[in-house]
């Protein structure tokens, strides 16, 4: 009757005795009737293996690729094709937590090397193996900012930081008795006022900014960190990994946590994922951070060797002082970025970046020029993303460039839409979205 159970009639037998109850259905008891399903499956004839490929090429020949100018915290960048020839070999795609050193040196290797990268692009002193994307890392690092501080529970969001970020951490803060507040933005930035303000109320724990923020805006917080440390609180800069290679990093501006996706580091959009979280930290909130940490030492034989160094996540250590349950083989997207960052290095990182920045204000200028749009944003810098008041239907002039093969921006007010550029852009593309937006009703 379970022809897919691995167990004999004999083992759930005594299984069902132990736990005392006559039949499986009897697990299921306090289901209603009234929901349960009782018909046949429509599941279709056994096939092929040929009929199995068939059938997915026709379902993946009904998806639309679009040229893309969204952003919105993920965006369109070009992935070498060494990446997923790597990432799909068997002993990185099925590895599990590296609990044994002696054979999990290649796993160890590569989470140190990426550690070692994204420190140093954050200007960060520590950073973890991972975690599972920017909304999580972000209300993790709020998270940390309560058990750090002896001052309060009481953390600040900027009113610029992605809003589907901010909801993340809401849902953990909720749950973990952590009182939320708002910087409110003045025109595009968090305005420094108001923080001064919430600061001085007192019982402040942290400071959540982004950089650039959820409207591309490249803010200038300086002096923020001095007015937030001197209130003993922590500042966490959230940001985009890739523009960290030409913008100024957390680490200059005095951030104690940076945070933020690695998506843009090589990583398909991949219709959501999976993307990876990156975490960077002082030195002095190493105990304080989720997830693991790779060092480096040597062997018996005076040879390099990596080893797990701290393992804050519940299954190393006491539940109640583990500070994560961020699971085993995030790593594997965080050897994705590792690749990406050792092929590019530096300079291509920040080429792409570059071409990035260039592209948007070519496209800033060229969309201003058709006289359908203002800035939102009026003298505020950005990088390669931007946000223009529309004079007509911001729908309509979306589903226009969609029935075009165009993923035209994202809509962020009833007048305004959001547009990103990556180095995949081509001048071409830029100047027959614009042709079809000026001729658009």
């Amino acid at each position: 009757m379970y022809k897919y159970f691995p167990h004999t009639e004999a083992d759930i037998k005594a299984m069902l005795d132990r736990i005392g109850v006559q039949s499986l259905d009897d697990l299921y008891a306090e289901v209603p009737e009234s929901i349960r399903f009782k018909g046949d499956y429509d599941l279709p004839e056994a096939m092929s293996e040929l009929e199995v490929r068939q059938l997915f090429e026709r379902l993946g020949s009904q998806n639309r690729t679009l040229t893309c100018f969204a952003g919105a915290g993920v965006y369109d960048h070009y992935t070498p094709a060494v990446i997923p020839a790597i990432v799909s070999r068997s002993e990185f795609l099925t590895s599990y937590t590296p609990y044994q050193a002696e054979v999990s040196q290649g796993t160890l290797h590569y989470i140190f090397e990426y550690q070692s990268m994204m420190a140093e692009l954050t200007g960060m002193d520590i950073s973890n193996a991972s975690l599972y994307d920017g909304s999580t890392a972000t209300a993790e690092a709020v998270m940390m900012c309560v058990a750090a501080s002896k001052r309060g529970g009481r953390v600040l969001l900027s009113e610029t930081l992605d809003p589907k970020v901010a909801e993340v951490v809401r849902t953990y803060a909720h749950f973990h008795g952590i009182e939320l507040d708002t910087v409110r933005a003045d025109k595009g930035m968090a305005s420094r006022a108001d923080l001064e303000a919430k600061l001085a109320a007192g019982g402040v724990a942290g400071v959540v900014v982004q950089q650039p923020n959820y409207y591309g805006v490249v803010e200038d917080y300086t002096g923020f960190a001095d007015s937030i440390h001197a209130a003993k609180a922590l500042m966490v800069v959230n940001g985009v990994a890739a523009d960290l290679a030409v913008l100024k990093t957390p680490g200059e501006w005095g951030a104690d946590i940076a945070v933020g996706d690695g998506q843009s580091l090589g990583v398909p959009m991949a219709f959501g994922g999976p993307y990876v979280g990156y975490m960077c930290c002082t030195g002095k909130l190493l105990r304080k951070m989720p997830g693991r940490i790779v060092g480096m030492t040597v062997d018996s034989r005076g040879q390099r060797a990596f080893v797990l160094t701290l393992q804050a996540r519940e299954q190393h250590i006491r539940r109640q002082k583990a500070t994560s349950n961020i699971c085993s083989n995030q790593s594997l997207m965080a050897l994705f970025v590792t690749v990406y960052m050792a092929l590019m290095g530096k300079q291509g990182v920040r080429e792409a970046a570059e071409l990035s920045y260039a592209g948007a204000h070519y496209l800033y200028d060229r969309l201003l020029e058709t006289g359908r749009f203002v800035p939102a944003f009026e003298g505020r810098p950005f990088f390669n993303e931007f946000c223009l008041r529309y004079d007509g239907d911001v729908d309509r002039l979306l589903q226009h460039l969609a029935a075009q093969g165009i993923f035209g921006g994202v809509k962020v007010a009833c007048d305004t839409v959001m547009m990103a550029v990556t180095e995949k852009r081509t001048k071409e593309e830029m100047d027959n979205m614009v042709e079809l937006i000026r001729n658009e009703g």
